[in-house]
This record gives structure tokens, C-alpha cells and sequence, in this order.
């Protein structure tokens, strides 16, 4: 078979471009998203791609797609599904959710839900290095919150998504960064000080926003807050507090299966069967999304194969024409390659080298290039419907209840952080700047915080 790099075709894009028209194009103009199936649209852009390429013997191109569908990366990010639903359903069952909302609702003022979520997330992001992993542990708390309070699922799912974004381009351990530090030959923490300084405005103005935001929504159940039992709340603090100390996703997950079975068992909420029927039930919920991810993987590496990553990094290549430019390029680049592969890491390791030789051409430092592939893709895989995170988040709730572009709305870090790495280009940030800056940021976070009141926790006197 001929070698890809070879090849350069924008007509490789049709299925990735049928796929976005049926999915998103007929959901626009019918104004209902739920009227078209992500699966069903995955599939239809599948056939596409397999039926392109006359040229090419059927079976060789089942081969490529096969080859994309079953590669690590999706068959971890599977794993992970699987993993995530089973500790969801588990956790639900023993009443774990529950204690912990009630917990949560019982001692923290109904103003500081959505914004201390958003920290929350924040922080085991940082800690884990994946967004994924960190919306798998939260999911299902958030979920709950909405249930207990009347906030829109949508908005409480997209606040957790929003703070697993932030660690997913800073984390020294995401794979992200390693991409994108190793293709652009630098340091780490210089990547990760250029990062911060870019983003950190975005968070800030994030955790006002959805501050102001929870405290214009009417609060249903806080007069009404359920009795929850301290031991079945331990699932998801040992879940939290080994997610924030760095352990791998995967013994996580596992690690808050085993407690929640063992806790389940003690308290009587189920027996060995009905634990298999609830495991079951926390897979089949994850069904629907380990489809999309698999089809989505396949259609990939047929539009790879045929050439139509290789086109879109020969078109950019040949419009820079200056620094700014080039940092731009760099940019679109490698969000256009994340829209088409729906995956950041892989994104910014196909365009890494091509980033690096702009780069260089233009005289951009590593450590700036490094953040800018990024930062874009970080932005573009926390807003794309058909992205791992976002799909996700609404599995916890149904993929056929809830739309990935209902989330989609509350997304404010990603959009921020699109808006401040614009801003960074044009006006060459941070380098025309110190770290003064942050402080500013800071003293005004603090003023923010002391003039509010937020960080004052009275529960009985501000909200009954």
C-alpha cells in the first residue's frame, strides 16, 4: 500500500465532512439535536470513507480501518469507558452519589457548587495529567449536584469538563505536554511557565463566571438536603486524593470499583448477582460512546491514508509568511488536525515536527511553539462534540438524554483560552510582560473572593 506522507488529497475529508454535515449540519437546520444519532452519523461517514478510492481493493481498505479503529489509543480510551461505567453504576447503586451530594450540600453554600467544582477539577487534572480521567471521576458527582439542586446537567457537566481542560495543556505528566515539549526539543517548566501565564487569566475569569452564573439559578432542594453516610463518601475521597497524588487513571478507577463493591457489600446494597447486573448496566451505558470512539478511529486513518492530514499540513506550510503568521499557522495547524482526528495528543504529534521546522524558520522559541500546539489543541478537544471528554461527561446522564452540544454552551475555560492565546499572538504575550502580571491576577482573585464572601462557609446562616 502506498505510503501515506506521499499522498495529499482534500478529498480524503469527505467522511469526516459527511460525518459533521449529517451530525451537526441537519441539527442546525432542524434547530433539535437529538433528531440524528451520533452513531448514526459515525456510521454513514464510515461507509463513506470505506467506498472512497476505487482504486484500492475493498479489503485493503477494511485493513486501514480496522487498523485505526483497534490502535492503543483508542483501545485504552475504551478501557477507560468501560472502567469509568462500571464504578459509575456501582457507586450509584451502594448510594455513594448520593451521600456525597448531600455531603457537599450539607456544609459548602449553594454559591460556591459550581466554582469550587471547577477548582476541584482543576487540581485533579493538574494532578493526573488527563481531562478524561478526571471527568470519569467527577462525572458522576456532577450529575448528582444537578439531580439534588435543580442546576441544568448541562451547565454542572460542562463546569467539570471546563476545569479537567486546564490540567489536560499544563500537567508535567499529560501525555500532551510530553508531545508537544518533545517535538519542540524544551524544557518542561519553561512550557509550562509560558502555558500558565497564557491561560491563567482564562481560568480566573472561568471560576467568576461560574460564580455569578450558579448564583442567578434558583437552588430547588438546599431546604430539603437528604442524610448521607460518611462511609459511603470514601469511594470518592480516596478516588479524589490519589487522582490529585498523580496515580495512572486506570488504577483509579479500579481502585474506586473495588472500594465501592467492598462498601456495597458491607451495607447490603446488593448481592453477587445483582453486582454482575449492575456492572453489566455500567457498561452498556458506555456502549454507545465505545462505538463512536472506535468508528471515529477508523474513519481517521482512512483519511490519513489517502492523504488528507498530509494536505491540510502542505496548505498551512505554504501561507506563513511571518512570525505572527507562522504562529498562527502553528495554531490552526494543529486545531485543524484535532478536529479531524479528535484526539490532542495524536494532533500534536503528527504536526509536531512541521511546528518545529516553522519555528525555527521564524526564530520561535521551542518553549512557545510547545504551548501553542498546546494550548489550540486543548481548546479545540474540549469544545468538539464527537471528542472523548465531552462524550464522556454526557454518558453519565445518556447519550439519547443528553446532547454533547447542550454541554457545549458552558464550556467557558476552553472558549477563554481560545480568546487568550489570540491575544497572546497578537500582542506577543508573555514575553512583552513579567510575572507582575500574575500577581495582579492574584490580589485581584483575592479582592473578588473577600469582597463576595464566598470564602466565608456558613451553610445554616447564608442559604436557610
Amino acid at each position: 500500500m502506498e505510503n501515506i506522507k506521499q499522498k495529499k488529497s482534500f478529498l480524503a475529508l469527505t467522511p469526516f465532512i459527511v460525518f459533521l454535515g449529517i451530525y451537526l449540519g441537519v441539527s442546525i437546520v432542524l434547530n433539535d439535536f437529538y433528531k440524528v444519532p451520533i452513531v448514526v452519523a459515525a456510521t454513514i461517514a464510515a461507509i463513506v470513507a470505506l467506498l472512497m478510492n476505487s482504486k484500492e481493493k475493498i479489503n485493503d481498505k477494511i485493513e486501514v480501518f480496522t487498523r485505526g479503529s483497534g490502535n492503543s489509543t483508542i483501545m485504552l480510551m475504551c478501557l477507560i469507558f468501560i472502567l469509568a461505567g462500571i464504578f459509575s453504576a456501582i457507586a450509584k447503586e451502594t448510594g455513594a452519589v448520593s451521600s456525597t451530594v448531600n455531603m457537599a450540600l450539607t456544609y459548602l453554600p449553594a454559591k460556591i457548587l459550581l466554582p469550587g467544582l471547577f477548582i476541584v477539577a482543576c487540581f485533579i487534572s493538574l494532578a493526573i495529567g488527563t481531562s478524561t480521567g478526571t471527568v470519569a471521576a467527577l462525572g458522576p458527582i456532577a450529575v448528582g449536584f444537578s439531580n439534588s439542586t435543580g442546576m441544568p446537567v448541562a451547565l454542572v457537566l460542562g463546569t467539570v469538563l471546563s476545569g479537567a481542560m486546564f490540567g489536560d495543556s499544563l500537567s508535567f505528566i499529560s501525555d500532551t505536554t510530553i508531545a508537544a515539549t518533545k517535538t519542540q526539543e524544551c524544557r518542561m517548566d519553561d512550557k509550562f511557565k509560558m502555558n500558565f501565564l497564557i491561560v491563567f487569566p482564562a481560568a480566573v475569569i472561568s471560576f467568576i463566571i461560574y460564580f455569578f452564573v450558579s448564583k442567578d439559578i434558583p437552588i430547588t432542594a438546599l431546604n430539603h438536603v437528604g442524610s448521607f453516610d460518611f462511609i459511603k463518601v470514601v469511594p470518592y475521597i480516596v478516588v479524589i486524593v490519589i487522582s490529585v497524588l498523580g496515580v495512572n487513571v486506570f488504577y483509579v478507577l479500579l481502585l474506586g470499583i473495588i472500594l465501592s463493591t467492598g462498601f456495597g457489600f458491607l451495607s447490603g446494597s446488593f448481592n453477587i448477582w445483582q453486582l454482575f447486573n449492575t456492572a453489566q448496566n455500567g457498561i452498556n451505558s458506555m456502549v454507545p460512546i465505545i462505538l463512536i470512539a472506535t468508528i471515529l478511529g477508523g474513519i481517521v486513518e482512512i483519511i490519513k491514508y489517502n492523504g488528507g492530514i498530509e494536505a491540510i499540513m502542505s496548505f498551512m506550510k505554504k501561507r506563513m509568511h511571518s512570525r505572527r503568521g507562522a504562529e498562527f499557522g502553528i495554531g490552526i495547524l494543529v486545531s485543524l488536525v484535532n478536529i479531524c482526528t479528535a484526539n490532542n495528543t495524536v494532533a500534536i504529534i503528527m504536526t509536531g515536527p512541521l511546528a518545529k521546522n516553522i519555528a525555527d524558520k521564524y526564530g520561535i522559541e521551542g518553549k512557545r511553539s510547545a504551548s501553542l500546539l498546546d494550548i489550540f489543541s486543548c481548546f479545540v478537544q474540549g469544545i468538539i462534540p464527537y471528542g472523548a471528554q465531552l462524550l464522556l461527561a454526557v454518558s453519565f446522564v445518556g447519550i439519547s438524554k443528553l446532547s454533547p452540544v447542550s454541554v457545549m454552551q458552558y464550556l467557558y475555560y476552553p472558549y477563554l483560552t481560545g480568546v487568550c492565546v489570540i491575544i497572546a499572538i497578537i500582542f506577543n504575550i508573555p514575553k512583552s510582560i513579567n510575572l507582575k502580571f500574575v500577581f495582579v491576577i492574584y490580589k485581584f482573585l483575592y479582592r473578588f473572593v473577600k469582597h463576595t464572601g464566598i470564602n466565608r462557609i456558613n451553610y445554616k446562616k447564608n442559604n436557610r
